[in-house]
């Protein structure tokens, strides 16, 4: 067989029978089913659809109304190889639409079709986490970074014949090193591994007196591979690297930190490392993330042992006290939610981590996932002892492979070291945690769609009240909280809910990961206090455009955000400061375009978006947004320009009043700021739509 996905297996009733047994007894087990299905059959046959209803004992109607909600679950069997290309704005931004039509043109289909042959099913994806690394794609779930049409044609040429496919964060076989050896670090991270980290390992793996270790990835995607060598004098960096250089860089001593025209220096001395406040990233492409000892050794567990020795009130106080807001975009103070869990009667509460990372521009959430997952573990574990829960589930995007098969071997781990099971570290209570893989539904970030999608459910959002605080997963109290606001309640429990409190602006308190993504020369993640605005980030820190075009719009806060012109620059990256100007911060992504952007191509993209992704319950969203994409192509071939420019505004006001959750209620955001800061681009030349 071709090297691609795992080897199918023809449609087999047993087969379907064993994999439903497998799951006997797993609350909400439609997904998990699901998924395992079409990983052993390629796609989800009607007659399994049918055995699902009759285990679960659902309606076919309802299994069905799952299937075909979620976008990654086939009705059909597909080609030998999967070619998922990001359509995200990040990846538009350097050129991904023009390289998903080249795909289109040489690959002879259309999305969700595969090729005569049966060689390729091409489908489109709104955000693979590679923002960084732009245009994207995903090939039988190999990341591939820094996309041109020379680079994809040569990668599905590739998989027709036989290599080593890149890492998927499998545990590195035990192989003894020299007591002398020198400690090389190779990135596993998925963005590093996208522009060829697996063959750098591959070059070093071999070399006589090298310990190689695969860390996560310090978040200079730039650089990336950046492989750095352990000395006397500290961690010297070289970068990008590629396995052709590895030969002249051993040549030129890289073993002990030797003079070549890759080397940058201390890692830690590199300016766009050094300008950083790491708090919650402190340990990311330092560690070993799947080394328990290498965690420990690096201040983890600190957070939790503290917290074992206070009352839940304490950790509470503590947490209330750092002003610690929701970092996946709300801003709702952290102490608060947790206070009224913890207050809430019930019998059974949870803690649910938000990691359906679906924003353009944002990566922050894979990266701790591959390069420090268990701090989000001790995060976890703090949050259910404060609030009095046993049970955790992390909700990762299904577009997060290697996330996915890293988190997965660390909750292994943690168990095996006593993070997690009877009794956290021994003295404190139960506490476990499942993962729950989405399935390709942007909706699902939105945390009652989310519920719903962990109860095995169409990811449909749901009404408050009641809160999620009261009445969460399966009817009960549950803390939902996204993953690096989790990820940041170790260190203020380690160093108190003062400390943490000191940086940060206003009632922007603490840090936050800022993801650079798009156009620009220094694309990576950049933890800092709130305050540095966006002018700082985009021209100094991140070096203004690639393509040394100027910079024509910045959108913050993923396809929900506002396109930002350089007159406002001077907006410091606060919640409050971007409400006020009518603009999101969301999930820290920050997606950078030159002058050759068309911003009314953009505002349409955003009314696609939203078509594609309303779960559909209330009709502003689901309709308006249809109407929103007619209503711009009507303005783009200059059909009364006028009358539909006045008609996109008043759809826009309606969906903002109307809809049910902050999908349809924000993409007026994109559409409005793109209309009022370049009414140019609405009113050139009549021309068609962009495909």
């Amino acid at each position: 067989m071709e090297q691609g996905l795992p080897e199918r297996e023809d449609w087999s009733r047993d087969r379907a029978e064993a994999i439903l047994a497998g799951h006997s007894g797993m609350v909400g087990a439609t997904l998990p089913i699901l998924h395992e299905m079409q990983r052993v059959f390629g796609y989800i046959p009607d007659d399994a659809i049918q055995m699902i209803a009759e285990t679960l004992n659902l309606s076919r109607a309802e299994v069905y109304g799952i299937v075909t909600f979620y976008h990654d679950f086939r009705r059909h069997p597909p080609g030998r190889h999967a070619l998922m290309l990001c359509r995200a704005e990040a990846c538009q931004s350097m050129g991904g639409e023009r390289l998903a039509a080249h795909a289109r043109t040489s690959l002879g289909v259309d999305w969700h079709a595969t090729t005569a042959d049966g060689g390729v099913t091409m489908e489109p994806g709104f955000c693979l986490g590679l923002c960084a690394t732009a245009p994207a794609a995903l090939l039988d779930g190999v990341p591939l970074g820094r996309l041109d049409a020379g680079r994809l044609d040569a990668a599905l040429q590739g998989v027709r014949t036989p290599s080593t496919p890149e890492s998927v964060m499998t545990p590195s076989p035990p192989r003894s090193a020299p007591r002398s050896a020198t400690k090389i670090f190779v990135p596993r991270d998925a963005a590093a591994l996208a522009v060829g980290a697996e063959a750098v390992a591959s070059a070093l793996a071999q070399t006589p007196g090298v310990e190689l270790v695969r860390n996560g990835s310090r978040g200079l995607f730039w650089l990336e591979p950046m492989v750095e060598v352990a000395t006397d004098a500290g961690r010297i960096a070289y970068g990008p690297v590629s396995a052709a250089d590895v030969p002249g860089l051993l040549a030129a001593g890289l073993l002990e930190g030797g003079a070549h025209a890759l080397r940058l220096g201390r890692a830690e001395d590199i300016p766009f490392l050094a300008r950083q406040t790491r708090l919650t990233f402190a340990r990311c492409g330092i560690v070993d993330p799947l080394s328990f000892a290498d965690y420990a050794a690096h201040d983890g567990l600190r957070g939790l042992r503290r917290a074992l020795s206070l009352s839940a009130d304490e950790i509470i106080a503590d947490v209330t006290q750092s002003g610690l807001r929701g970092r996946g975009g709300a801003g709702f103070p952290a102490g608060v939610k947790w206070r009224t869990v913890a207050d809430a009667p019930g019998i059974g509460k949870y803690v649910v981590c938000n990691a359906d990372e679906g924003d353009s521009g944002t990566y922050a959430d894979r990266m701790l996932l591959e390069g420090d997952p268990f701090v989000l573990i001790e995060g976890m574990a703090i949050a259910a002892i404060a609030v009095g829960a046993r049970q955790g589930y992390v909700y990762i995007r299904s577009e997060y492979p290697h996330a996915i098969a890293s988190f997965t071997q660390a909750l292994a781990i943690a168990r095996d070291n006593g993070l997690l099971g009877p009794s956290v570290l021994g003295t404190g209570p139960a506490f476990d945690i499942e993962i729950r893989a989405g399935a390709g539904a942007y909706i699902c970030g939105e945390e009652t769609a989310m519920l719903e999608s962990i109860e095995g459910k169409r990811g449909m959002v749901r009404a408050k009240p009641p809160l999620p605080a009261h009445v969460g997963l399966f009817g009960c109290p549950t803390v939902i909280n996204n993953l690096v606001t989790l990820a940041s309640v170790p260190v203020i429990l380690d160093r108190g809910g003062a400390f943490y409190r000191d940086f940060g602006m206003g009632r922007s308190r603490g840090t936050i990961p800022i993801q650079l993504a798009g156009n620009l020369a220094r694309t990576g993640l950049f933890e800092a206090g709130f305050g540095v605005t966006l002018g700082e980030l985009v021209e100094e820190i991140g070096g203004g455009t690639a393509t040394g075009r100027p910079i024509r719009a910045v959108q913050v806060g993923g396809p929900l955000g506002a396109y930002f012109p350089p007159s406002l620059f001077d907006t410091p990256f606060d919640y409050e400061a971007f409400a006020a100007r009518d603009g999101l911060i969301g999930h820290g992504g920050v997606v950078v375009f030159d002058d050759s952007v068309d911003l009314a191509h953009q505002a349409r993209f955003a009314m696609e978006f939203c078509a594609t992704e309303s779960c559909g319950k209330c009709t502003p969203c689901r309709i308006g947004s249809t109407r929103g994409v007619e209503v711009i192509d009507r303005i783009l071939a200059g059909d009364r320009r006028e009358g539909n420019l006045a008609l996109l505004q008043d759809l826009c006001e309606t969906m903002k009043l109307g809809s049910l959750c902050a999908l349809g209620g924000l993409t007026h955001t994109p559409v409005l700021s793109a209309l009022k800061h370049f009414p140019e681009d609405f009113s050139k030349p009549a021309r068609l739509a962009a495909e």
